[in-house]
C-alpha cells in the first residue's frame, strides 16, 4: 500500500503558505514602497519598452534594476540548487529559503522612501528565487509569486473536466483556483497589514516561510512493501 503523502516542498500546504506570501509581497511593495509591484516583470518590461520609446533615458535604470535582479535571482538560485542538490543536511530549497528569510528580514527594518528602488530590486530577487525553486504541487506546474499561468492551468483542467467528467482534471482545477485565491488572501492581509505596520509588516512573510522551511524537514513519500503471505 503506497502512503498518501508526497514529496514536502512539492506539497499543497507549501504551495498555498507561498501563495500568501507572494500575494503579500505584491501589496508590500505596492503601499510601502513606492507604488511598484515587483513580483513578476511584464509590468516593468512593458514601462521600460514605454519610455525608451519615449526617450525617456532617466527613467530607463528604474525599470531595469528589478528586471535584473530577478534575472540574478534565477541565477543563483540554479547555483543552489547544482552545488547543494544532494547535500545531505539542508535541502537545497531550504538553502533558498533561508536566503528569502535573511532578505526580507533585513528590508523589514529599513524606513519607508528610504532607498525604495533598491528594496524592490531585492524584493524582485526573493520572488525570483521563490518562483524558480518551488515549481511543482502534486506534479502539477504552478507560479507562487504570479497567477496568470494558474489561472490558465485552472480553466484549462476545467474545460477538460466538463468534456471527459475527468475527477482528476476537476482536482486540479481546484487545487489551481485554491493557490489564485490564497494569493489573493495573502493580498488581502497584507493590506490590512501594511497599512498598520509599513515597513516592519514584511516579517509576516518571515514567519511564512519559516514555516515552509520547517515543513520541509518531513520525509518524503515512502512506499510500504505488500505483506507475503
Amino acid at each position: 500500500m503506497k502512503l498518501q503523502l508526497e514529496k514536502a516542498s512539492e506539497s499543497y500546504i507549501v504551495g498555498i503558505l507561498l501563495a500568501i506570501a507572494g500575494g503579500y509581497l505584491d501589496v508590500y511593495t505596492y503601499i510601502c514602497r513606492g507604488g511598484v509591484f515587483a513580483n513578476a516583470q511584464t509590468g516593468n518590461i512593458v514601462l521600460l519598452g514605454i519610455n525608451v520609446a519615449d526617450q525617456n533615458w532617466s527613467k530607463i535604470l528604474f525599470y531595469m534594476y528589478p528586471i535584473m535582479a530577478f534575472m540574478a535571482g534565477i541565477l543563483i538560485t540554479e547555483y543552489v540548487r547544482r552545488r547543494f542538490r544532494y547535500n545531505p543536511g539542508l535541502h537545497w530549497r531550504q538553502i533558498v529559503i533561508v536566503i528569502e528569510f535573511v532578505v526580507l528580514w533585513v528590508i523589514a527594518f529599513i524606513p519607508s522612501g528610504v532607498c525604495d528602488d533598491v528594496i524592490n530590486s531585492a524584493v524582485s530577487f526573493v520572488c525570483s528565487m521563490q518562483v524558480e525553486s518551488f515549481r511543482r504541487f502534486n506534479g502539477s506546474a504552478y507560479a507562487t509569486t504570479m497567477c496568470t499561468g494558474n489561472l490558465r492551468s485552472a480553466t484549462e483542467q476545467l474545460f477538460y473536466y466538463n468534456i471527459n467528467k475527468d475527477k482528476e482534471a476537476r482536482k486540479k482545477s481546484l487545487q489551481y483556483y485554491g493557490i489564485i485565491l490564497f494569493f489573493i488572501l495573502g493580498a488581502v492581509l497584507g493590506t490590512a497589514i501594511t497599512r498598520a505596520f509599513m515597513e516592519t509588516s514584511v516579517l509576516i512573510v518571515c514567519l511564512l516561510l519559516l514555516i515552509v522551511f520547517v515543513i520541509m524537514f518531513i520525509p518524503p513519500a515512502v512506499e510500504e512493501q505488500p505483506e507475503k503471505e
